[in-house]
């Protein structure tokens, strides 16, 4: 994209035509000065949202900018942070490093943007007019990520809020993001960026320099930037240090969450259902025991436990009764959580992921005074993320009820497993994966912390040649362009056949090496598979004691279970591009204007796991697939813009902008689409403009050939566990009921989540309609001295049919447990992903991509911008109000329409007001941001008969604001800034268990501050 060098008086007349107002570019207009060039020297430049070159900001369609400068004054480190602000997206929800252990698009430490809460594979992300491909790891590669952009060079961020298909493809369906380098470096700067919480850790650094050099012909700029940011756990924060189920009395105020007998408070990381983050550990299964079936007494209840039937124990030397050496914490009437459900080392858990990032780009241009005083121009980005993330993992470690003797066909109870628990048999043959036949006990051990690794390597080139047309008048630009993703990632898991093999144990022969044995009572034991080595041998599993339960293992026989596995991801696109423009005929308003083009782009993943993983022998861990395919585009468009009126009484203007797209996949075929655009000035102040527009999508690489996944999530999930509980919500209960699980159900075995691409499916493109309207209200009758007012309204509505998604394993399960229609034909649908065996009561989610039979948004944004000089400075406050009438989904076309706007993570508004005073060389800046108040209760079923609010449950929160301030210096050759983010260290506000997920009591949502209070410093030096 061309752009040029803007003075001061043409930013002022860009904004007064541009739609929407930005919160921060405007503040840019006080740092001018008379060093910039005149009017005279302006050029055409090409603005987001049309192929039409303009000698000012006029578009249309309604346009935000944020300039550079003002991020480094709001204390935003990078492009990465910029773009996932409030400002850019309305509050709602992001892909962050906050979502490290959840699976997303992408990879675990990737990125992304979308905007009006329809999702990133919905919004366009461009550098300097051209598209980003997206990079990640794992088979759902197919969003930008935006840690691949860089920071320092760039200039502006220009925020298109209306769909453009018809302009730059059909992804550009809730708006587009373009991002922009400066137009021109002189010297070389350096700039270092850190934040630092108040609290510790969780620190952000970033240095960065950038380069220009230029001549009459010659033109080179380049810059390198390298981001750091550490890890911040659940333990470095205060409100995620206790994990509740949060949930009262009929009262509405008294806490009845199960009080932990070792502490008299409610117990944290319990493990009562979704949001609850605790895991059983320190504790043995065996079958039910009753008093008849130990001779020494029945067994003796643990603090907090009810007396009688038990099935789940925690080791205790003190006990010498009943079950020697145990006492009961399940089973019977017991609640889940009186069993052990917290393990220390889940406070080093990541609540933010650190990362890495380090980015060159480079760019230049040379004319070469020929094919038409043509320019030569070219750029190369080159990125590498290095994230990881730490998380918390459970052993559910079985012991066969009896081992081989070595005599074929006989068998002997199993020495592991001590005398006294020779009694229990959990589950027969197929019971288990690690075991061949009967399980005897299953020890759930708190095995410590695992780390995921991801390392991404990105880059992306491009040369072109842009210049005069033969036809006077006319300019073309032509483009080839070629990126890639090559990554690679490493989490850890047991395989589940060196589980198997270390399981079941043989005698040991004369002569086996002491590295391949375990010793029981003078009886030494090796694996019952053919052994050869000490490297390379099968090492037994440890025998069955209190230690082991409680988290003591062998490191040999770790060693020998678990490790990195390793898989691979590559993401490849080229594009090639020609665009023409010019003048097509004089009209009495102005010229008609026109474009056309064509583009071709090619995509291809190939996504590679690990050869276990592929094979099913990550233990209670996903399978998956390979995800290979390929696609391919052509695309045809034009554009034509014509000024129908200029300078007429009730017409100062009246111009209509049409385009158009003839797009073809290789996978699903031809559509087009179109826009028109109206923009009408009756008088010089006030401008009404509006368009209409459709656009046509096919989905994505990974939406369509995402290898098959099984995913295995944990028992306790199970929403109808205890489902006659005090605490469980009227409809929850009534739908549990209507299964016949009986009073006091446990779930006993994990849940099975599948979930692929759609493609064999028959997975359909998604077609979409976007329609505004707005006006801008610029005042220029005002009194002298009042100062400047503007003020731009948009409403916006868009509705996609047949659009691609997955509803999400969480979403799904909670969605159908808590409906009132439960499996009615009058439901929302979501039951019919929801599967229930009969007899065995194992739950089964479907969860592929598939066509959610519509989405919608539809809402208002409202800038409000003053400015006046006061004092020797000049004064500025701008409100930016960004709110939701609608947010819809349909999961399927006879299913209920569900608006969840102002639901948690789906708020109805928000907003940003930001008051900025600059003098001499002095800046200040105070901000808040808004994020309205959110209600669930509706959605999650949690209403009581007569339709009020059931007060045991909190699925409501309160409005959220964030207070900054910033101070900034600027002398010739540096400049320096210091402030503040949420200056009242506010925390996310709590929520109950059983329908998100949550981080502490807090919804997992990227509109919250997890970090708290931080204070900033930024310092750039010229030379």
């Amino acid at each position: 994209m061309a752009t040029s060098q803007l003075t001061r008086a043409a930013w002022l007349a860009a904004f007064s035509a541009v739609l929407s107002f930005s919160a921060t570019g405007f503040a840019q207009d006080a740092k001018k000065d008379d060093k910039k060039a005149s009017d005279d020297d302006l050029t055409e430049v090409l603005v987001t949202g049309s192929r039409l070159r303009r000698d000012e900001f006029q578009t249309a369609a309604p346009l935000q900018l944020i300039t550079r400068d003002e991020t480094v004054l709001a204390g935003l480190s990078n492009t990465t942070e910029t773009l996932q602000s409030s400002g850019v997206t309305s509050g709602s929800a992001q892909i962050n490093n906050a979502f490290g252990g959840f699976v997303t698009n992408g990879g675990p430490g990737a990125n992304t943007v979308g905007l009006r809460g329809l999702g990133a594979g919905r919004s366009l992300i461009l550098l300097n007019g051209r598209r980003i491909a997206p990079a990640g790891t794992r088979g759902s590669v197919g969003t930008v990520d935006v840690n691949v952009l860089p920071s320092a060079i760039i200039d502006r961020v220009e925020i298109l809020r209306d769909g453009a298909s018809s302009i730059y493809g059909s992804d550009a369906i809730a708006g587009v993001i373009n991002v922009i380098t400066l137009n021109k470096a002189d010297g070389f700067s350096l700039e270092g960026n850190v934040k630092t919480p108040t609290a510790g850790e969780g620190q952000q650094t970033r240095i960065s320099g950038v380069f220009g050099w230029n001549s009459d012909r010659l033109h080179l700029k380049a810059s390198v930037d390298v981001y750091k940011r550490t890890d911040l756990t659940l333990g470095d924060r205060r409100w995620t240090l206790c994990n509740q189920d949060y949930v009262f009395a009929a009262d509405g105020v008294t806490r009845t969450d199960f009080v932990d007998p070792r502490t008299g408070r409610a117990k944290c990381y319990p493990i009562t259902g979704t949001g609850s983050n605790g895991v059983t550990v320190n504790t043995l299964g065996t079958s039910t025991v009753s008093t008849t079936l130990l001779a020494t007494g029945p067994g003796v209840p643990a603090a907090g436990a009810v007396a009688g039937s038990f099935n789940r124990w925690r080791p205790n030397s003190a006990v010498t009764t009943g079950l020697v050496g145990y006492e009961g914490v399940g089973g019977g009437t017991n609640g889940l959580n009186v069993r052990d459900t917290f393990d220390p080392r889940m406070y080093n858990r990541s609540l933010i992921s650190p990362v890495d990032t380090k980015v060159g780009y480079f760019e230049g241009s040379y004319d070469l005074e020929a094919l038409g005083n043509a320019e030569l121009y070219g750029m190369f980005l080159v990125n590498r993320r290095e994230s990881s993330q730490v998380g918390f993992r459970q052993l559910s470690l079985d012991y066969p009820k009896s081992t081989l003797t070595g005599v074929a066909g006989a068998s002997a109870p199993n020495p592991f497993i001590p005398a006294n628990l020779q009694f229990s048999t959990i589950g027969g043959t197929g019971f288990s994966a690690m075991v061949n036949g009967p399980v005897g006990v299953r020890a759930f051990v708190g095995f410590g912390n695992d780390k995921s690794r991801q390392k991404v390597d990105y880059a992306i080139g491009g040369i072109g040649l842009k210049g005069d047309f033969v036809i006077e008048g006319w300019k073309y630009d032509a483009y080839f362009g070629i990126s890639k993703s090559d990554s690679e990632y490493i989490f850890q898991s047991w395989r589940t056949d060196r589980l198997l093999n270390s399981a079941n144990i043989v005698v040991a022969p004369a002569g086996t090496s002491p590295v391949l044995v375990r010793t029981v009572n003078g009886v030494n034991y090796t694996c019952a598979v053919n052994v050869t080595t000490p490297t390379t041998g099968c090492i037994p599993a440890p025998p069955l004691t209190a230690a082991v339960i409680g988290g003591q293992l062998p490191q040999d026989w770790i060693d020998y279970t678990w490790g990195d596995i390793l898989g691979k991801t590559i993401y490849e696109e080229s594009m090639l591009s020609l665009n023409l423009d010019g003048k097509v005929f004089d009209m009495p308003a102005g010229e008609a204007r026109m474009a056309i083009g064509a583009e071709y782009r090619k995509s291809r993943i190939n996504d590679t796991p690990a050869i276990d993983s592929q094979n099913s022998n990550l233990y209670n861990l996903t399978a998956s697939a390979l995800t290979r395919g390929k696609d391919a585009v052509k695309e045809l468009y034009a554009e034509l813009e014509l000024p129908l009126l200029r300078d007429k009484p009730g017409f100062k203007e009246l111009t209509v902008n049409l385009s158009g797209r003839y797009t073809d996949y290789d996978s699903y075929g031809a559509d087009e689409t179109y826009k028109a655009t109206l923009m009408y000035k009756p008088v010089e102040w006030l401008s009404l403009r509006s368009t209409y527009g459709t656009s046509y999508r096919a989905p994505a690489l990974f939406e369509q050939f995402l290898g098959a996944t099984t995913g295995f999530q944990n028992q306790a999930n199970d929403p109808c566990n205890n489902w006659d509980a005090p605490g469980v919500t009227p409809v929850r209960r009534a739908n549990c009921a209507s299964e016949a699980l009986p009073a006091g159900f446990q779930q006993t075995q994990g849940i099975t989540v599948f979930s692929q691409g759609g493609a064999a499916q028959g997975l359909q493109a998604e077609t979409s309609d976007n329609f505004t309207v707005g006006l801008v209200f610029r005042p220029n009758f005002l009194p002298d001295g009042f100062g400047e007012l503007a003020l731009a309204v948009d409403y916006y509505d868009i509705s996609i049919k047949n659009g691609v998604a997955r509803v999400g394993f969480s979403n799904l399960i909670n969605l159908c447990y808590n409906d009132p229609g439960f499996r009615s034909a009058t439901s929302a649908g979501y039951c019919s992903y929801v599967q229930r065996t009969a007899g065995t009561n194992r739950l089964t989610i479907f969860d592929s991509y598939t066509n959610v039979a519509s989405q919608g948004a539809q809402g208002i944004d409202y800038n409000l911008r003053y400015t006046r000089d006061i004092g020797p400075g000049r004064f500025r406050t701008n409100l930016e109000v960004q709110t939701f009438r609608e947010q819809t989904s349909q999961s399927i076309p006879t299913a209920a329409v569900i608006d969840f706007n102002g639901t948690i993570t789906s708020p109805k508004t928000t907003a940003e007001l930001e008051f900025t005073y600059t003098w001499d060389k002095w800046r200040v800046r105070a901000s808040t941001e808004y994020t309205s108040a959110m209600d669930s209760n509706a959605l999650v079923g949690n209403l009581l008969a007569d339709g009020s609010v059931d007060p045991r449950f909190v699925f409501a929160v309160p409005s959220y604001s964030l207070y900054h301030a910033s101070l900034q210096y600027s002398a010739d050759k540096w400049t320096a800034t210091v402030g503040m983010r949420n200056i009242s260290d506010k925390e996310p506000p709590p929520i109950s268990f059983g329908a998100y997920n949550r981080v502490g009591n807090a919804a997992l949502y990227s509109g919250y501050d997890y970090v708290g209070r931080t204070a900033f410093v930024n310092v750039l030096m010229k030379f």
